[in-house]
């Protein structure tokens, strides 16, 4: 019974976090000044997200996922070497406003670490590899955003880097629950206590994502309605990007032979962005730039109607199941 109840929450995933949505844009329309009472919750929420996020990945997978270098290099590739030149020529496009460019800049340039696994798995990509290969892009997007936020934006990076909240949100939304997640890991592999503790944690996963996305959009999007004009400029940004990662990943998939699963599992990684991760990041920013939040969640919302159509257009059109070989004739 619990195997199906699982199961049924797994299965039907998208449509729950659609519900969060749903809720989240109606309480934001019609109680805007009651929403502004969630925003202290979300890194709480994200907290306990990637917790039970990080408990989803054994880490002596990592090694694993090292061992897979063809896999490894596109990844890291694709996410580290290709995105930031497609971004940093989409955002030609945009009004040069170091507010606007701040937050789509944090977005674009960090890949997801949480529903991509989700949405590969949707697509019947290799979730096993995207799951594995998760550790590695998280850490270096750690390392390298500051390096591309001055290398896109100069000497405007210190008006508002500040190392401090910085460091803050570092700390409570990944360094702690990653150190949780490893701990339970350890506990669970010597214990039945922990065994049960973790295998308990395994039901959380798509309840908190709904929860983080109710909590995040109802709180910021009063934010987005309020400077509508300003947020309108980066949704062609967002669509544009959506488009173009699938099509180079579909070629560099092709060109490097990739199986089916992995190909798929590519494609969800070059274009799902971390949105989640990076807006306390955006909120830790300095008071003029009280607009980069918005942008951030902006993309959230660009991207989850994007994954539903990509979904049905990966498996269907991109990277199509490999045809069936005949039986040799007599």
């Amino acid at each position: 019974m619990t195997r199906l109840s699982k199961q049924w929450i797994q299965h039907n995933q998208v449509a729950l976090y659609a519900v969060a949505v749903l809720a989240a844009v109606g309480l934001a329309v019609g109680r805007p000044t009651a929403t502004t009472a969630l925003e202290p919750l979300i890194n709480p929420v994200l907290a306990v997200l990637l917790y039970v996020t990080f408990l989803e990945i054994p880490f002596v997978r990592i090694r694993r996922a090292f061992r897979n270098g063809r896999f490894m290099f596109a990844a890291l590739g694709m996410n580290f070497l290709v995105v930031p030149v497609v971004v940093f020529a989409l955002t030609r496009f945009l009004p040069q406003d170091p507010v606007v460019l701040v937050g789509v800049f944090m977005v674009l340039l960090t890949p997801c670490i949480d529903y991509v696994i989700t949405f590969t798995e949707l697509a019947g990509g290799d979730a096993e590899q995207i799951t594995a290969a998760t550790p590695a892009l998280m850490l270096v997007q750690l390392l390298v955003l500051p390096l591309y936020l001055w290398l896109f934006m100069g000497q405007r990076v210190a008006e508002f880097i500040e190392a401090g909240p910085f460091v803050e949100a570092f700390v409570v939304i990944i360094a702690l629950p990653l150190s949780l997640a490893w701990a339970t890991e350890y506990w669970a592999e010597r214990s039945a206590r922990g065994e049960g503790w973790q295998e308990s944690m395994g039901w959380l996963p798509v309840p908190m994502m709904g929860v983080t996305l109710f909590v995040v959009i109802a709180s910021q999007l009063p934010r987005v309605r309020a400077s509508v004009d300003q947020i309108a400029a980066v949704v062609p940004v967002y669509v544009a990007f959506l488009i173009i990662m699938p099509l180079l990943a579909r070629l560099v998939t092709g060109g490097l032979g990739m199986a089916v699963g992995e190909s798929r599992a590519l494609l969800f990684t070059s274009v799902t962005r971390n949105s989640l991760v990076v807006l306390p990041l955006a909120l830790a920013l300095p008071a003029g730039y009280a607009l980069a939040p918005a942008v951030v969640v902006t993309q959230t919302l660009v991207e989850l109607c994007g994954m539903v159509v990509l979904t049905r257009v990966v498996p269907g059109y991109l990277v199509p199941d490999a045809p069936a070989r005949s039986a040799p004739a007599d």
